[in-house]
């Protein structure tokens, strides 16, 4: 369960976008120390002027590598969304290349109420997780 929405640009080949969410996924599984199957990801493709990302006065420059990765997450602490940040951009670096300039984060909390596996049912409520 983290929930991962990973917009890019698109022109990548299918092996390109299967290593950005290996990536991803690594990083996850490191930093918030879950399940090797916990793995829900969605990966987007975007023509360039639909994936506006500005630098916020910060200076970071991007390219067409650019990509914006929103969590959708249970609460954690800030040390594991800090540890996140930082194993993102390294996996992304060592197995696709892409500079930690070009990548952008965002977290959203919610609630054990706000997940439901399948079976109607929420399974972090009844027990079942």
């Amino acid at each position: 369960m983290p929930l991962m929405r990973i917009h890019v640009i698109e022109g990548r080949t299918d092996a390109e976008i299967n290593s950005i969410g290996e990536a991803v996924h690594r990083a996850m599984l490191k930093a918030f120390s879950v399940p090797e199957r916990d793995r829900y990801q969605i990966i987007t493709e975007h023509k360039p002027g639909r994936l506006v990302m500005e630098d916020t006065g910060l200076d970071i420059p991007r390219t067409g590598n650019r990509m914006l990765i929103e969590v959708v997450t249970r609460p954690r602490p800030r040390e594991q969304k800090e540890a996140f940040y930082r194993l993102v951009v390294e996996e992304l670096e060592n197995l696709c290349g892409i500079a930690a300039t070009d990548v952008m984060i965002s977290v959203v909390e919610n609630g054990d109420e706000d997940w439901s596996f399948g079976l109607g049912r929420a399974q972090f409520l009844t027990g079942e997780l």
